[in-house]
């Protein structure tokens, strides 16, 4: 049931209507049974891995929560009894290495689930390989498995909010019906973001009554999503996939065509997605966490990834990085470093070991291939150079601190992160490692500006009249972007006169009525993040 097809807008209607004719005290039920329901209408064998990832996360949690509960007292009563300082800290510490197994357990099932499903194939694959480089006749069969809808995000979502628990950042959720609407919630089920159980719970189970306004700041918000996706994702689309399918003939400028265009259908594709998600939890009162920040602004590549995927970028930080950089194994190899070359190098070898550990883990996230961890490998490089050149910016910016101030010079580092993101995206659609760096190189060796004729253009699969709604609707986006640097847009329309604001929406909505890529015969493909 994909966000925009007619299905789902009455599926969410129906939900909306209901939802505000029952008690507000069984909201939280309804949406329960909606989620599964949509989750079902996925595929019925979804649920079982939905329900696995949910039963086991749940009675860990619910666990530990209990081993802290018993520590607490038992802490309490040994006080009380006089044992000493150390005897209650050898008992915590007893009790918070059980809890830590309990950790430990789930992690393994449920990232061995996700493995296998994910990337057994993967693995296999590359046995098949090894085998053929040493003569080895025999070959290993792949095994046709089914990816689930959105497995990545819900699972993510639930053992962030198991080591929460662990870690005391959050509590335990003891009704296991209103955790699996945590789980399952269906506005974010399919491509996040990652909600936290801290924040999404605050709104996710109280009583809400029918507020107009944000029925329709919700209801603006889908449409600016399906406005993004349709208009102008899947209408680029098209050129996109012509551009990706021949490699061999689209070298040079059309490198740097693909780079641009793969880039707008991205954004708007999975922003689009994103919109329609917190636009429909907000039919229901409920808030859902941002998961971009107008990212194209950005004047570094770390200040990007600030801004794009938020959630899953805060998600590898919180619970990759941070725990994997105080691990015991890198605290001794910073011990050794430092016994042998010194504080400074020992302290780099920290933060990069993490920081690259950290990247190739996002890269195998977004995909089962070699070429995904070459993007993430090569994000986390370039993040790690750019901060040995931090000093060098320094004296450069207090040399020249008239020129860093400038309109042009802060365009130049926005269009220099932007290329660099884009140059790095050849990577998604590349056959391998090999194609993506061929495609990069032959922008300054097969460099031919004539060949980006009228007709190369409209032989991608567009005509004239589609490259002119995707101008107009990308002008449309960097306006509303350029809005939004000040306040919420749907804010600032929320002030003026009640007809202008029904003169936007209508002709938002018309737009996707007449410029939308929808129609008898149309193969819709779905959301790009949907995959993962």
């Amino acid at each position: 049931m994909s966000f925009t097809s007619l299905y789902f807008m009455v599926f969410v209607f129906a939900v909306c209507v209901f939802y505000y004719l029952v008690p507000g005290k069984y909201q939280w039920v309804l949406l329960l049974f909606a989620s599964y329901g949509f989750y079902a209408a996925q595929g019925l064998t979804c649920i079982v891995f939905l329900l696995a990832v949910t039963l086991t996360v749940y009675l860990s949690a619910l666990s530990i929560g209990w081993q802290q509960e018993k520590a607490d007292r038992e802490g309490e009563k040994m006080l009380e009894e006089g044992a000493s300082l150390e005897e209650r800290k050898i008992y915590k510490a007893k009790k918070k290495k059980a809890a830590k197994y309990i950790v430990i357990v789930c992690l393994f099932v449920n990232l061995g689930i996700l493995a296998v499903l994910k990337y057994l194939n993967f693995g296999i694959d590359n046995l098949n390989r090894i085998f053929s480089w040493i003569g080895y006749g025999k070959q290993v069969t792949y095994v046709d498995l089914l990816l689930p809808l959105g497995i990545s995000f819900y699972m993510f979502q639930s053992l962030g909010y198991l080591l929460d628990v662990y870690w005391k950042r959050a509590k335990v959720q003891k009704n296991f019906f209103k955790y699996a609407l945590f789980v399952s919630f269906f506005p974010q089920l399919g491509q996040g973001p990652i909600s936290r159980y801290g924040a999404l719970s605050k709104t996710l189970y109280g009583v809400h009554s029918l507020d107009g306004r944000k029925i329709f700041f919700g209801l603006e918000r889908i449409l600016w999503g399906v406005f993004k996706k349709l208009v102008i994702a899947d209408r680029i689309g098209a050129a996109v996939q012509s551009l990706v399918s021949e490699p061999a003939y689209y070298r040079g400028v059309f490198v740097l065509v693909e780079m641009l265009f793969y880039a707008v259908q991205l954004y708007c594709d999975f922003t689009g997605g994103i919109d329609i998600t917190i636009g429909t939890a907000q039919l229901f009162g409920i808030e859902v966490a941002e998961n971009f920040l107008r990212p194209f602004f950005s004047k570094s590549i770390k200040e990007y990834w600030r801004r794009w995927h938020i959630t899953m970028g805060t998600w590898f930080k919180d619970y990759v990085f941070y725990p994997f950089s105080i691990s015991k194994p890198l605290r001794n190899l910073t011990s050794f470093v430092k016994r042998h070359f010194g504080i400074s190098v020992a302290k780099r070898v920290s933060v990069y070991t993490a920081t690259i550990v950290l990247w190739i883990a996002t890269g195998i996230w977004h995909g089962a291939y070699w070429r995904f961890v070459m993007w993430g490998l090569m994000n986390g490089v370039i993040i790690l150079v750019s901060e040995e050149l931090e000093p060098l910016y320094g004296r450069f910016h207090k040399k020249f601190p008239a020129l860093v101030k400038s309109t042009g010079y802060r365009a130049f580092m926005v269009i220099r992160t932007f290329l660099l993101m884009s140059s790095l995206r050849l990577f998604d659609n590349a056959r391998g490692c090999r194609d993506a760096f061929i495609s990069f190189r032959s922008i300054f060796t097969q460099w031919d500006l004539k060949a980006l004729t009228v007709k190369e253009l409209t032989d991608l699969g567009l005509a004239k009249a589609d490259y002119l709604i995707v101008a107009v609707g990308v002008l449309l986006l960097v306006l509303v972007s350029l809005l939004q640097r000040k306040q919420p847009v749907r804010e600032y329309l929320a002030k003026k006169p009640f007809m202008i604001q029904y003169l936007i929406v209508a002709g938002l909505f018309f737009s996707i009525l007449l410029f939308g890529v929808y129609g008898v015969g149309y193969d819709s493909s779905g959301f790009i993040y949907n995959q993962f």
